[in-house]
């Protein structure tokens, strides 16, 4: 009889085995929204489609869990946050989850996502929802499929979400929304009537596009984001994609007219990246080299992009070398009015630009329509109608097309509901977190502000980035700050932040 190790060595085996073929298929995701030609369409959805079953086969085969299961027993008294432990924990969630899916299923959605994106495309730049109407329409059907096949006793929902972040039901972010809802509707109010208090016509000035790209990358260089083991290109929606520890790339897009599109984007998708260039080596090729979610995943690149660098520390440092730069559109603005002007909160159309104020009012539409349409509320044809709708009702402007509307997120192209909820998610860890920072580093802005970040990626590191998987977004939470999820500490940190900038009276509570 095999011992304890073997069985180990046999199942890290086989989980190196799919690890490798997810990444291949990554890699052929990648490659799709950045070099390959349009008529490689056809082609790649059917090598999507066979890698990716053959790895969900090999994944759920009756060996894994027969491993799985007597590894459970061999290690039950191995301490909880033991790699091996953990990585036996975490494959029995997986397997658990991916033994309800058939391989066809597995197999269909990979194939609707790969032919759905350069429809998505396409229609996103005629302006033109119809012509992805159908495409999304089977991907509807198919994540109810998903849904259906993993489970659940009360919404749909709950079963997409719990696969994405584990221990969170619908009902829970229900109750966090309506939270964020009384603490940020008041505060846009505010801010409405104080709107001439700040200015960001300078983020329209004209800014050369092939400048703000390199600049950009030397900011996020200097963040901690390594270029011996990633690279950058451009996509038509910004993204991060890691194919192990050594291969970690980032993507952007650039607006001539609108300085924050490329370089908050790309310091957004190199917190991604720095989070996956943290994990610990020894827990490569296995189901435990992930983000712990795509909420934990959030919060390190929402951290980065408005926590730090939306901070007046940062321009304090950045803004000489930026002016440096654009010496023409930057002329006559000092350091804190261009920190002014990158925080200027206003109700606007594109979430990947929106402010941090209003940002969760966008998650909010689309997680609520997501439920409309998985439970059959609300259908596809409709969708166009209940966006403009429900972006007038929650932040009071009109839609003028489908391409600044329901057509503006790549996610719908593939099946992915339950995903968007995780930007929020991120959020609020993400301000967590860095209230815990701030408090074993007591001169955070002072670093800053002389362009050290070593001291705060290495806490990142050690207390988020390094643990990968192993545990779950409460269980990391609660280890590294104390206590489970919250919303106090992103509330407390937005209204102080928000009542100082425009001169508001005090921060409600």
């Amino acid at each position: 009889m095999a011992n304890t190790n073997d069985k180990l060595q046999e199942l890290k085996g086989i989980l190196a085995e799919v690890t490798d073929l997810n990444r291949a298929a990554l890699l052929l995701e990648w490659d799709q929204e950045t070099y390959m030609p349009r008529g490689g369409v056809q082609s790649r959805a059917e090598q999507l489609s066979t890698l990716l079953r053959l790895s969900h086969v090999r994944f759920t085969s009756d060996q894994v869990g027969r491993l799985i299961g007597e590894l459970e027993e061999d290690l039950s008294g191995r301490p909880f946050d033991s790699d091996d432990a953990s990585l036996v924990r975490v494959s029995r969630r997986d397997y658990d989850q991916s033994v309800k899916l058939s391989p066809d299923l597995v197999a269909e959605i990979a194939g609707a996502g790969s032919t759905a994106r350069p429809v998505w495309e396409e229609a996103r730049k005629e302006e033109n929802f119809s012509l992805f109407a159908p495409y999304l329409e089977k991907n509807v059907e198919l994540n109810r499929k998903v849904a259906d096949a993993l489970g659940f006793e009360d919404r749909p929902y709950d079963a997409l979400l719990g696969r994405n972040e584990p221990g969170m039901t619908t009902a829970e972010l229900e109750g966090i929304f309506a939270e964020l809802k009384q603490a940020i509707v008041p505060l846009v109010a505010d801010i409405a009537r104080h709107a001439d208090a700040v200015d960001d016509k300078v983020l329209h000035r004209g800014f050369d596009p092939d400048l703000q790209i390199s600049y950009a990358l030397e900011v996020v260089k200097r963040l901690g984001y390594d270029m011996e083991r990633g690279r950058q290109d451009i996509s038509t929606h910004p993204f991060e994609s890691s194919f192990g520890p050594g291969d970690v790339r980032i993507t952007t897009r650039v607006s001539r007219d609108f300085f924050n599109e490329c370089f908050f984007g790309l310091v957004h998708e190199a917190g991604h990246a720095m989070y996956n260039q943290g994990i610990a080596r020894a827990i490569d090729r296995t189901p435990l080299w992930d983000g712990a979610s795509p909420g934990v995943h959030e919060s390190q690149s929402r951290l980065w992009e408005n926590l730090v660098g939306r901070g007046l520390p940062f321009w304090r440092h950045f803004y000489p070398s930026l002016r440096a730069v654009f010496p023409e559109p930057l002329r006559g603005i000092e350091a804190e009015a261009f920190y002014r002007a990158v925080n200027r909160a206003y109700p606007s159309l594109i979430r990947v630009e929106a402010d941090e104020v209003t940002y969760n009012m966008h998650i909010l539409i689309r997680f609520e329509l997501e439920n409309e349409l998985l439970e059959g509320a609300l259908k596809v044809k409709d969708l166009p109608e209940a966006w403009n709708t429900r972006f007038k009702s929650y932040l009071g402007i009109d839609v003028p097309n489908d391409r600044e509307g329901v057509l503006q997120d790549i996610h719908w192209s593939y099946v992915s509901f339950g995903i968007f909820p995780g930007y929020t998610i991120g959020n609020l860890v993400g301000a967590q977190l860095m209230e815990k920072v701030r408090a074993d580093i007591r001169d955070l802005d002072a670093q800053i502000e002389q362009g050290q970040f070593s001291a705060l990626l290495g806490w990142l590191r050690r207390n988020v980035h390094q643990h990968g998987r192993k545990f779950t977004p409460n269980e990391l939470l609660e280890r590294a700050t104390g206590r489970p999820l919250t919303a106090g500490p992103w509330i407390s940190y937005v209204q102080q932040k928000y009542s100082a900038l425009y001169g508001l009276h005090a921060a409600r509570r």
